[in-house]
């Protein structure tokens, strides 16, 4: 699989955005940050987080961006200290089911009303793909918000590696739920 079909997601990420205008923007799981700077001219605030220092040389530096070098965990526990209100959150660091049910648990108090959640790797096209170092077992976490869904709505994008849209909702029109 070409390395451009197999990286869809980012420009389906990117129009999503334009559309949106988060303004506040946090993707775990940054890496080169080959989406999260496509992400800048449509973001009012983005904060990229990665346990690789490395990966926060990639980011362009902007007023608006920022970096956190940790882990996922880590950053959920600055942000129960300083609270966001998170407009888009993209969860693409560890790959593994129980990293993705953490990071959905940890940020969803945090995700504003009809707040999007974007997860990846949510459907690897064939066993190959279900390696740790490409989707992992991140698809198994679908499952489980599955079996949840008072207070969020979700589907899955079914071409590899797979992105499930979760949108956090109470009503199904924003301009009508309650702050």
């Amino acid at each position: 699989m070409s390395n451009m079909a197999l990286n869809w997601h980012e420009d389906f990420i990117v129009h999503l955005a334009s559309l949106v205008c988060p303004k506040v923007y946090v993707e775990l799981g940054i890496y080169h940050c080959a989406l999260f700077n496509r992400i800048i001219p449509f973001a009012e605030q983005l904060i990229g987080v990665d346990i690789s220092a490395e990966s926060g040389n990639y980011m362009q530096q902007s007023s608006k961006t920022r970096f956190f070098k940790g882990t996922t965990h880590e950053f959920a526990k600055k942000v129960v200290v300083n609270p966001l209100q998170i407009n888009m959150l993209f969860i693409d660091a560890d790959h593994s089911k129980e990293a993705v049910l953490q990071d959905f648990k940890d940020f969803f108090p945090y995700v504003a009303p009809h707040g999007l959640i974007l997860l990846h790797d949510t459907h690897p096209g064939n066993e190959q793909m279900m390696q740790p170092q490409w989707c992992g077992t991140a698809y198994l976490a679908v499952e489980e918000f599955l079996r949840e869904t008072g207070s969020y709505e979700l589907m899955t994008i079914p071409i590899s590696p797979g992105l499930t849209i979760c949108r956090k909702r109470q009503g199904q029109l924003s301009w009508q739920e309650k702050l």
